[in-house]
């Protein structure tokens, strides 16, 4: 674990990630990560659980309705 420095940016208050936490989550300038509360506090991640849930619903209509998907790609 690592203690970081909340630093005033311009009206807003942010946190600066260290180079190494970057690397390791593999995140850029303009990037998203996503806030959890959990029972121990909150985890910073990679992943939305919202966003993946859209995927697997739309990986299933792309699957039942794929001669239509081809048809309209032509």
């Amino acid at each position: 674990m690592s203690a970081l420095k909340l630093t005033q940016i311009g009206n807003s208050v942010g946190v600066i990630l260290p180079k190494e936490l970057l690397s390791r989550l593999k995140l850029e300038k303009g990037d998203s990560v996503f806030v959890s509360e959990t029972a121990n506090g909150f985890t910073l991640s990679t992943y939305d659980p919202e966003f993946e849930q859209q995927m697997t619903e739309a990986r299933r209509i792309m699957k039942n309705r794929r001669a239509v998907l081809h048809e309209l790609a032509k």
